[in-house]
């Protein structure tokens, strides 16, 4: 050991190694620098962006090994806070995942660059007291500044939703500035003005004195409520609470579609405009969302898993919605889920977290059982609407055209008729999952994957849609050139096709992410379904949660039997998650909804369970078999992965990482194939370890991990640790 009378800086870095590195202070530094404050750092023969993690006075580094930080990049305040530092390298320790690359990928992706720096607020634009006079005066000649003006009328808003509201140009806002008329300030900033919200029912009300009454401090509620029950009405009543105390709310949702939405609503809701973070956003939109909620002034933020990770300066509620969802867990790099982290950052805030769901994961619920979480339940309709009315259609014995039982296309004319809306679910894009040939059957595989290609008829290609392989689809069958290929099963594009044909000039919208990939696209979607003309909606999982279609009185669920019998233990759950959510769109108004479930296995005892009791007796069933198999949330688990395009080289690590397992017998199983052994032309297989409590796998992994990376196979392929694996 060497000490130096200097101070060192412990530097995270954005690379695969689980330490800090020890830096000297720069030539021209000046007051020392604070954690959290990025430098740029020589590291080995590159230079690269850090972040100061804590300082120490001494090194285990000699003296003359130590170099001196080349630069600093942020003065002042950190870009960092104490606190998200803190988490992160929670999130390090428990994820087992190297602390730099999991501080550089909570980061946005410009403050990784050493080019950039966190700029002055985002601006939105607010009416004055001269604009309001003006506004009551008529539009005149100016009718462009006119709509400005009203738009700002119910409260500030950013220039993106200006340019929705009213498509203000530039020239106009320039007008309406100068004139005095309107005001640029910080986004977020400003004091909300509510407006009343709906009549609560009686157990909304119920659910909010709940939270409300809980003492300050942390407190995890599960907010279980039926589709429709008006969780987002309670997000919104407590978030009204948070803010009026000056304080800092961050609602998450699952995926960037959900968001367009839900803003109209906070925004109309609140009087405030949100700050928003996803991934879908441009580098500096992001920069701007990371500056505004580090300085305080974004009161209000939504976002998606990534934004679990903005600095709050002046925490108050953490809300995620569709807390259920399988998207909050990261599934590639740092593995971790959002949903388990966002419950201990509210711990370590302090602050309360609403965790809102019309399908528990039996995680949650097993916690809301044993007392972990307060359980809050909404059972009826927030409009008083009866739930859908369930019919089953066994496919065994039914013709099918296109995918759809004459039943069902019967039940989808009688709603056309009385001038309603039908929604055909699928969670398969393309045309049909597979190609083949009528005559040798011959099919069209992936080069690279242990999958078919899908067939993808209106661009006459074939797509994997695992690995992203495209080609274009053969006239001819390539084994034994016969004019006899044909697509095998159902995908979104054959249900369009189909049911175009059978309802010719019914507008026909399809939802899934070949369909509207652009931005906007699919909030056309949505506000021409909310125009109420009779329309049919074929569409995958976009379209299952969240969207509100009031003249939706009739979903069809296309096929969910692969999950009936997978080997995946999760499968079930997802299926009825999936199910019960697509199911929710039906009937939210005031005409009654039917939901029709074409299967091949009606007698299957879940899914019995499920239509006939609910989601809720059925979760209750599969937790207890998940207790008689001693599977999560009744053990936890962790996998170490390993992938190479030799299956000599990815066992021969596994194997020699299992003799190294210090857990005792039964806790370590493999190697094991990867349901899709091959993707991306590598193979994939893992070790699955578990323990019966949570800590004595942390204490096992902690010693294995080391040998693991000493191993001379290590470095020959690609591994990793995934804790609480959702995939297999």
């Amino acid at each position: 050991m060497t000490d130096h009378a200097t101070i060192i800086y412990r530097v995270a870095v954005p690379v695969p190694l689980p330490s800090l590195f020890d830096y000297l202070p720069g030539p021209a530094e000046g007051a020392p620098l604070r954690p959290g404050q990025r430098v740029r750092v020589r590291f080995g023969a590159r230079s690269l962006v850090g972040v100061v993690v804590s300082t120490a006075s001494h090194s285990e580094v000699p003296a003359e090994k130590l170099q001196a930080l080349e630069a600093v990049l942020d003065e002042g305040v950190p870009v960092v806070s104490r606190e998200l530092l803190d988490l992160l390298g929670w999130c390090a320790r428990y994820y087992k995942h190297p602390f730099g690359e999991v501080l550089f990928n909570a980061l946005p992706p410009a403050l990784r660059r050493s080019d950039s720096h966190l700029p002055g607020p985002p601006e939105q634009y607010r009416l004055t007291e001269a604009g309001a006079e003006r506004s009551g005066e008529g539009p005149g000649r100016a009718p462009a500044q006119h709509r400005v003006l009203e738009a700002l009328a119910d409260g500030p808003l950013s220039i993106e939703a200006l340019r929705e509201a009213c498509g203000v140009t530039a020239a106009v806002m320039r007008a309406v500035l100068t004139h005095g008329w309107v005001r640029a300030e910080p986004a977020g900033s400003g004091e909300p003005a509510p407006r009343p919200g709906p009549e609560l029912t009686g157990e909304q009300s119920a659910v909010l004195g709940a939270i409300r009454g809980e003492p300050p401090g942390f407190a995890c509620h599960l907010l279980d409520g039926v589709t429709g029950s008006g969780k987002t009405e309670v997000y919104l009543a407590l978030a009204e609470q948070v803010l009026a105390q000056g304080r800092q709310v961050l609602l998450l949702v699952p995926e960037i579609g959900l968001t367009p939405q839900l803003l109209r609503r906070v925004r109309n809701r609140l009087g405030l405009e949100p700050v928003v973070s996803h991934s879908g956003l441009a580098a500096g939109e992001r920069l701007a969302a990371w500056g505004a909620a580090l300085r305080g002034e974004a009161r209000l933020l939504v976002g998606t898993r990534s934004a679990l990770f903005l600095p709050l300066a002046n925490p108050g509620l953490l809300i995620m919605d569709e807390s259920h969802d399988p998207s909050y867990k990261q599934q590639d790099g740092f593995r971790y889920s959002a949903r388990d982290v966002a419950v201990k950052r509210a711990h370590d805030l302090g602050i309360p977290i609403v965790l809102g769901t019309a399908t528990p994961s039996l995680e949650s619920l097993n916690n809301a059982l044993c007392g972990r979480y307060r359980h809050h339940h909404l059972s009826q309709r927030a409009t008083g609407a009866p739930p859908p009315r369930w019919r089953v259609v066994d496919l065994r014995s039914q013709p099918v055209r296109g995918g759809i039982s004459a039943p069902v296309r019967e039940a989808i004319a009688e709603t056309l008729d009385r001038g309603e809306q039908a929604l055909v679910f699928l969670n398969r894009r393309g045309y049909a999952p597979v190609l083949l040939c009528h005559e040798c059957g011959w099919h069209a595989g992936c080069r690279h994957c242990d999958a078919n290609l899908t067939w993808h008829r209106s661009g006459r290609a074939l797509h994997c849609h695992h690995c992203g392989e495209r080609q274009p689809a053969p006239r001819f069958c390539p084994e034994c050139g016969a004019d006899a290929l044909q697509g095998a099963g159902e995908g979104t594009e054959q249900l369009e096709s189909a049911l175009s044909r059978d309802f010719p000039g019914v507008d026909l919208h399809r939802v899934d992410r070949d369909a509207v990939r652009r931005k906007g696209e699919l909030e056309a979607v949505v506000d021409a379904v909310r125009a109420g003309r009779p329309c049919l909606l074929v569409g995958t999982q976009m379209l299952a949660k969240g969207h509100h279609f009031p003249r939706v009185t009739l979903v069809v669920v296309v096929n969910l039997d692969q999950a009936l019998y997978s080997a995946d233990f999760r499968a079930l759950e997802r299926m009825a998650q999936t199910l019960v959510q697509v199911a929710g769109r039906s009937g939210r108004a005031e005409h009654p909804g039917t939901v029709i479930l074409q299967t091949h296995h009606p007698e299957h005892a879940g899914l019995a369970t499920l239509l006939r009791e609910g989601y809720g007796v059925f979760a209750r069933e599969l937790l207890e078999e998940r207790r008689l198999a001693v599977l999560p949330p009744f053990a936890h688990q962790a996998t170490l992965r390993a992938e190479e395009a030799d299956r000599g080289r990815v066992l021969g690590f596994l194997e020699q990482a299992l003799e190294r397992w210090p857990g005792p017998p039964g806790t370590a199983f493999g190697p094991l194939p990867a349901m899709m052994e091959r993707r991306g032309g590598r193979l994939r297989w893992y070790l699955l370890l578990q323990t019966d409590k949570r800590k004595d796998l942390q204490s096992l992994l902690d010693r294995f991990l080391p040998e693991v990376r000493a191993l001379d196979s290590a470095r020959r392929v690609r591994w990793t640790v995934d804790l609480d694996p959702q995939e297999f």
